[in-house]
């Protein structure tokens, strides 16, 4: 018991100090973008989510209740796999960080947008199946962006596939993504406002997010600059 207490107890530590990386966020808030630059500046290794590779994703969007389950196990087995090789590859052990544009923690979130009521049971026991396989991130950066914000990141980008994705949808998973968050103890966690920064191209924007990583004192911690 003393020592699961102790292993909840947050120490404060420097961006070098945490060798498995997630940045989080929904469709379009700068995960990817945000992740390479961090991989760059610790000179750490990228893992990325890969949904070209989901045969049943742009399926999915063009009608979302017949594809959902399909969609979502597809991700779910991807997702697992990475990690899984991940580890096998000794990168959560290495000297080296690792850097990812996803966790498995937040894989449920979609599930519990688009499955129907059985589907989400069948798809549950799969997940906490699978759920104890995969290591915990050592910091979470949760990035927030209003769904507007969203939209017109997600047009400006111009994939095809990603066109019909309707504001409402985008609302409903910032919702969700503000409840999982709210509630998320597993790993320290900086909660980002990211509808003024240029993460990836403003220098001064991303030495101010690692001053606020660096100066972290408490498990969960804000970073929010307005215009």
């Amino acid at each position: 018991m003393l020592h699961s207490t102790l292993k909840r107890e947050f120490r404060q530590m420097n961006l070098d100090s945490y060798k498995y990386i997630v940045v989080e966020g929904p469709i379009g808030v700068g995960k990817t973008t945000l992740v390479n630059k961090i991989a760059m500046h610790l000179g750490g290794k990228v893992l990325l989510e890969q949904p070209q590779a989901n045969p049943f994703l742009e399926k999915f969007y063009r009608d979302a209740p017949r594809y959902a389950l399909s969609t979502q196990m597809f991700f779910l087995f991807q997702r697992i796999n990475q990690l899984r090789e991940s580890a096998q590859n000794d990168l959560f052990d290495s000297p080296s960080h690792l850097v990812a544009d996803f966790m498995l923690a937040k894989d449920p979130i979609f599930a519990s947008l688009t499955l129907a009521d059985e589907e989400l049971k069948l798809y549950q026991q799969m997940y906490e199946h699978l759920r104890p396989q995969v290591a915990t991130p050592d910091l979470v950066i949760y990035l927030q962006a209003e769904p507007e914000t969203l939209v017109e990141r997600i047009k400006k980008r111009g994939i095809e596939m990603e066109a019909g994705i309707s504001h409402e949808y985008l609302a409903r998973l910032c919702e969700s993504y503000s409840r999982f968050f709210y509630h998320y103890d597993d790993a320290p966690l900086l909660i980002v406002n990211n509808e003024h920064l240029d993460l990836a191209g403003n220098e001064a924007d991303f030495s101010l997010l690692l001053a606020r990583i660096d100066g972290m004192r408490g498990k969960r911690e804000f970073f929010n600059r307005g215009e």
